[in-house]
């Protein structure tokens, strides 16, 4: 693993990455003592500003029972939904002859992805 030192010279472990985060922490050290006087302009401007809009007392209550009911619906129905779904799938997959060739490249597409991933994986860890 790669390592670089920090802006102070203490080795931390960190990776190249980390380049950006020492310029910019160096070039905020050049500005730190640089304050712009606004004359009260800040101020001003956030006293201007209007009042964050509240939302009723009873909203917050009422979501959460409607997502609640909401939840309790769909996992009352997702078993049954499941169930149809892998029924649907196996007379699909029954219903079609398959060679020994098929099975071949069916493997070989899965293996060839699955290698894929992680060779993609590897080379960026």
């Amino acid at each position: 693993m790669n390592t670089t030192a920090n802006i102070d010279g203490i080795d931390e472990g960190r990776t190249p990455g980390d380049w950006l985060d020492r310029a910019l922490a160096e070039r905020s050290r050049d500005h730190a003592d640089a304050y712009i006087l606004d004359d009260g302009f800040t101020s001003r401007v956030m006293s201007a500003l209007p009042a964050p809009a509240r939302p009723a007392a009873w909203r917050k209550p009422v979501l959460g029972v409607l997502w609640a009911g909401a939840a309790a619906g769909f996992a009352m129905t997702l078993p049954g939904t499941a169930v149809d779904i892998a029924r649907e799938a196996f007379r699909l997959v029954a219903a079609q002859p398959f060679s020994l060739s098929d099975v071949a490249l069916l493997l070989g597409v899965a293996g060839a992805g699955m290698w894929t991933t992680a060779w993609l994986t590897w080379r960026h860890a």
